[in-house]
Order: structure tokens, then sequence, then C-alpha cells
């Protein structure tokens, strides 16, 4: 199967971020960068896995209540495993859509793909429904597999609501930091990204040249 990426994920955040600053104020956009530097500094518990290190097993429920576990899926083949802030967030729809287009490849390589954020079931079931997802995506309330992967962030005040406190069902204030990583058959984990800046996320490519390493 040939394997192309037509458009790169960053150029599609990079258009979205031209035109949704487009829309907003000096004061605005001073805003918002105030804020996620704040963020950026309450960067909190732990450390993200890197390359070498072995995946922690996990069991989550899906978009359908049914209950996924890490280890029958890589008694299947590696896997693809990305976490996202939530539905809200346009920077992480653009990603699982962008991890959708490719998916026939991964399956082209055994692999599976998995979406993990803290939202609740019902929101995920939403997020699947409206982003047309055909891959496993999990619930993690409280991120508690996400702290054993990734790093968690505390939300600042100013961007806190009540309709985002609705997503996750309680007052915690904590994302995961958006990251990949891809997990072979041994459970080790062979691709790792994990960026501050939560608008960079990894490219499909790389996803499909780490799958192609394994195959």
């Amino acid at each position: 199967m040939q394997e192309t990426v037509k458009v790169s994920l960053r150029e599609q955040i990079e258009a979205f971020r031209q035109q949704h600053v487009g829309t907003l104020s000096p004061e605005q956009i001073q805003k918002r960068r105030a804020a996620r530097e704040q963020m950026l500094q309450s960067t909190t518990d732990g450390e993200s896995l890197k390359v070498g290190d072995s995946a922690p097993d996990f069991t989550l429920p899906d978009a359908y209540g049914k209950p996924v576990t890490l280890a029958t899926l890589l008694a299947k083949g590696p896997v693809v495993l990305t976490f996202y802030r939530g539905q809200w967030c346009p920077f992480c729809n653009l990603t699982l859509r962008a991890y959708q287009a490719i998916l026939p490849e991964i399956e082209a390589h055994k692999g599976t793909l998995v979406a993990i954020s803290p939202q609740l079931p019902d929101y995920t079931s939403a997020t699947v429904q409206e982003g047309e997802l055909t891959y496993p995506v999990l619930s993690d309330v409280g991120n508690k597999v996400a702290r054993q992967y990734t790093q968690i962030w505390h939300m600042p005040e100013a961007e806190r609501s009540e309709e985002l406190r609705k997503y996750y069902g309680d007052e915690s204030w904590e994302l995961p930091a958006p990251g990949t990583f891809v997990i072979g058959q041994d459970g080790i984990v062979k691709l790792a990204y994990v960026d501050a800046v939560y608008t960079r996320r990894l490219e499909p490519a790389a996803v499909l040249e780490a799958l192609r390493q394994l195959s």
C-alpha cells in the first residue's frame, strides 16, 4: 500500500491559527499568550515516557463503554497511543482527524491507533461522532493513565469556565500534555513525542515511519 500524507498536520494547524488569530483583538491575543505561558510554568507532575521505557498497561472504557486493554492490543501488533486535551480543543480535533486519515496505513503495519483524554464518556462519544473516528477513543477520567505517560498541566484561572468543567466532571483543572507514543509488541516505547507547546503535534508521517521500522 502506498503511503501518502497530502497536507502536513503542521500546515493544517498553522492555517487554523492564522484564521483564528485574525478574529481576535490585540488584547485577546496577549491574554491568550499570557495564559499559555502560565500553564507551561505550571507543568506539574512527573516526566513523560521516553524511547526505551516500558509502557504501563491500562484498561479504559471506549466511547461505547467497552473496556480496552493495552496488553490485548499489543498481542495483535504495535500500538499508536495519542493523548489529547478534549473535544473543545481545535488543535486536538485536527490531530485526531489527521491520524484518522492514515488509519489504513497504520493497520497495514498491523498497528492499532488509540486516543485518550480525561473527558467524561459522553464527550468522548461526541468526539468520535463529530470527528467520524473509527479507532478506539478512550476516557481517562482523572488522568490516571496520562500521568504514567505524559506531563500534566494545570489550567490557568483565566482559562477556566463552567463549560470546560462539564467536560471533565471535576474541578482539578488538569490537562494532559498532548503527546503521541508508538509502542512495540514487546511493550517498549519506540517513539515518544511530547511538546510543551500544545499547538505542536507529531506529524502522521512520523507515526508511519516508526511503524515501518517495526515491520
